[in-house]
Order: structure tokens, then sequence, then C-alpha cells
């Protein structure tokens, strides 16, 4: 059985378009707010991996589904599982649920495992890896 991570947000005025529906893009921001939740879940904080100055996760891909309209002060769930995890990046899949709990969006993002000091792909840490499997 695979384990999903659970966090929300509420959609606030300033994520909305004039059709007063959460702007596509900000749903980008929000699976970001909850990849960056995961990682402190898991014991890997993003302020202390970029403090650390060796390794970066840095987005390679961002895909999303809209299926429903998101609005102003509607509470929003976000489940998090982690998809895929390979040599040197992984995939994070995000579903929004909105409060009834039907799905509302899918996104998913792919974050690849590179050395700060010349910007090469490296393999993701053996701890990393096991502690995004708790999760996946």
């Amino acid at each position: 059985m695979t384990s999903r991570f659970i966090t929300g947000f509420t959609v606030a005025l300033h994520d909305t378009d004039a059709a007063g529906v959460l702007f596509f893009a900000h749903l980008f921001r929000h699976a970001h707010d909850a990849y960056e939740a995961l990682m402190a879940e898991i014991g890997w904080p993003l302020p202390g991996l970029i403090r650390a100055g060796e390794v970066a996760l840095p987005l390679v891909h961002a895909e999303a589904d809209y299926m429903r309209p998101m609005h102003h002060g509607d509470r929003v769930e976000v489940q998090v599982q982690v998809r895929h995890i390979g040599r040197a990046s992984f995939r994070v899949d995000y579903r929004f649920l909105d409060a009834a709990g039907d799905l509302a969006a899918t996104a998913g993002t792919v974050h690849a495992c590179i050395r700060l000091a010349d910007q090469q792909s490296v393999r993701l840490p053996a701890a990393l890896v096991e502690a995004l499997g708790s999760f996946a």
C-alpha cells in the first residue's frame, strides 16, 4: 500500500484570476508549498539543503490537469505522493481535492539531483532515497 502526505491551503484572493477562480499558474505554487512540506516531513527541509550547499534538487518538469474550479475561500486538501525514484531524480504527484473530496486538479513535478559546485547531475543521496520511499 502506498502512503500519501497530506497538507492543504485556503484559496486566497490573490490566488484568483478575473474569473474568480484559482489562477492556473498558482496551482504550481501550491504544489511547491506541498513539496516543501513533504521534504520537511521526511527530514530533508529545503532551507537546510540549500544552506549545506552541496546538492540541489531543481525542478526539471512540471505538469497539471484541472478538473473543476477552486474559488476564493475554498479549503483545498493536497495529497502528495512520491511516484518514482530514479538514480538522479524523482517524481512527485499531487492531488488537489475540494471540501467535498472531489478531485479539482492534479499535478506532477520531477526534481533532479545536481552537485552545486559544477551543476552536474549526481546520484540521489541514499538517505534521501530512503526518506522519499516512506511516501512512495
